[in-house]
């Protein structure tokens, strides 16, 4: 199963879930991201941030959703523009759900109110897609309705860390 996070620069969210999500998920699942407007380069502080995290990040790199190397079979946007444009035709049938998370990169302050911010990105993308992987997924292929439902409620998922600050 192939997924894509979808975010319009491609350079924090959707890097920090691709990152994230390939690092805890077992074989056979599979993700990738993209953005509709990449911005052609990774945030410093998102590879740092992985990195502290224990999670690779070779390989990481800012790409438009019309280079991906394969047909996605679930997109997850994870910014608000992202989720109010139209896929390419060449996305076909993939389930679409949004899990929109506030844009660290627009974060401003002190130095430690931004890293505060990229963490409580981070917390939330990893939250949903350890919700994700826990979801019974060989039953749900066959029904996508379901599926959908599910993805749809776990991109409304905060973690307590966050819901606390």
């Amino acid at each position: 199963m192939n997924i894509v996070f979808l975010c319009t620069g491609n350079s924090c969210r959707s890097i920090l879930a691709e990152a994230t999500f390939n690092h805890l998920a077992p074989a056979g699942l599979r993700a990738i991201s993209a953005g509709s407007q990449p911005a052609g380069y990774v945030h410093p502080r998102s590879l740092a941030l992985l990195a502290r995290e224990g999670i690779p990040t070779a390989g990481c790199r800012s790409k438009p959703w019309d280079a991906l190397p394969v047909t996605p079979d679930i997109v997850v946007s994870v910014c608000a523009s992202a989720a109010g444009e139209t896929c390419p035709a060449y996305l076909g049938p993939a389930l679409r759900t949004h899990w929109g998370v506030d844009d660290p990169a627009r974060a401003t302050g002190s130095d430690a109110e931004i890293e505060a911010a990229f963490m409580t990105a981070y917390r939330i993308l990893r939250a949903r897609i350890e919700a994700f992987l826990a979801l019974p997924l060989a039953d749900l292929a066959e029904d996508r309705a379901r599926l959908k439902a599910e993805l749809d409620r776990i991109g409304t998922l905060l973690p307590a860390a966050v819901k606390e600050a």
